[in-house]
């Protein structure tokens, strides 16, 4: 235990000195422009819109939008660097809440944004394209938001941000002495895939347990948290990092290791069970329910989850031993 005390102290000093030494952090993977008073991060792995948006937004960002001409110049500098067989870059503009009503994720109406529009744009094809996306060139054209291409998030720089023990301004990340990680309980049920999308875009990645301390760990998490109080169809059960890798009811970590590897392969009574309930190809992800690890599906229900990180997982290697 003293040994873990001096290694989480000498975290929060080590993320201590970052924040003092350097006021234009925010994460490894992000670049300080100060023209736009923010941090610009390219995603060359095409998404579709709302992928993006949803990424961006669990990085602590929005999707980017060319609202004045130093963000359109940032933004087509970044474009530049592109390496797939894309000259299209999504924009945070859109009308997918209310058709033809256009604005960026900020709420910039798009009649108060400075838009050089595509030779026959906007066209609005079969009356299908609610996204706006840009060229290399600056010029912009309507898309649909289901079609996939590369995005920027943009991060605002604000007064109040800090970078707490946890190596994140996510202040809903906590640091827990037992085991050296960082965890974040999401109240709001996503299916287990999209939650794996969310713990990795805020650098960090499902909670596994390695080791009967980490079950009751996250057990301790889950109960802070009352069914009532858990926004998801499945309120009994929480996922965390545990995955077939496609082999039936043989379950890995997401990181690849089996899990008496890991630290932990006790499942609920009678599982797993491979239930089709909601997914007709199986129970291929999993979680805790109740007490034990049990499968999950991967798609069409909703569950809370933990999400765990690492202190300096969004930091760059230079600034940690």
């Amino acid at each position: 235990m003293e040994s873990c005390v001096k290694w989480t102290l000498c975290v929060v000093l080590l993320l201590t000195a970052v924040v003092t030494v350097n006021s234009q952090q925010f994460r490894y993977d992000y670049t300080y422009e100060p023209k736009v008073s923010g941090w610009l991060k390219l995603h060359v792995m095409p998404s579709t819109f709302f992928d993006a948006f949803r990424i961006c937004n669990a990085e602590g960002a929005v999707l980017a939008s060319p609202l004045n001409v130093y963000f359109k110049n940032a933004m087509m500098a970044l474009h530049k660097k592109i390496i797939v067989n894309s000259c299209t870059l999504y924009t945070g503009i859109h009308s997918s809440v209310a058709k033809g009503s256009f604005a960026s994720i900020e709420g910039k109406p798009l009649s108060k944004i400075s838009v050089e529009w595509a030779p026959n744009e906007p066209d609005n094809y079969n009356d299908s394209e609610s996204c706006i996306a840009m060229f290399e060139n600056g010029k912009m054209a309507d898309v649909r938001c289901t079609e996939t291409f590369p995005f920027i998030c943009y991060k605002k720089k604000t007064v109040n941000m800090a970078i707490n023990e946890c190596g994140t301004i996510d202040n809903d990340y906590f640091l827990e002495s037992r085991t050296g990680s960082c965890y974040k309980f999401h109240r709001v049920g996503r299916t287990w895939r999209n939650a794996y999308m969310t713990c990795m875009a805020e650098g960090g990645h499902l909670a596994i347990v390695n080791s009967k301390t980490e079950l009751e760990v996250i057990k301790e998490i889950f109960a802070r948290y009352p069914p009532d109080t858990r926004m998801a169809q499945s309120k009994e059960g929480v996922s965390i990092g545990i995955h077939t890798w496609g082999e039936d009811r043989v379950f890995y970590t997401v990181h690849g290791q089996r899990l008496v590897e890991a630290g932990y392969a006790n499942f609920t009574s009678g599982q797993p069970d491979n239930n089709r309930a909601f997914d007709s190809s199986g129970s291929h992800c999993g979680g805790i329910w109740r007490e034990e690890l049990d499968d999950f599906w991967c798609t069409g229900n909703t569950i809370s989850f933990i999400c765990e990180k690492r202190p300096e997982s969004l930091l760059s290697e230079d600034e940690y031993p």
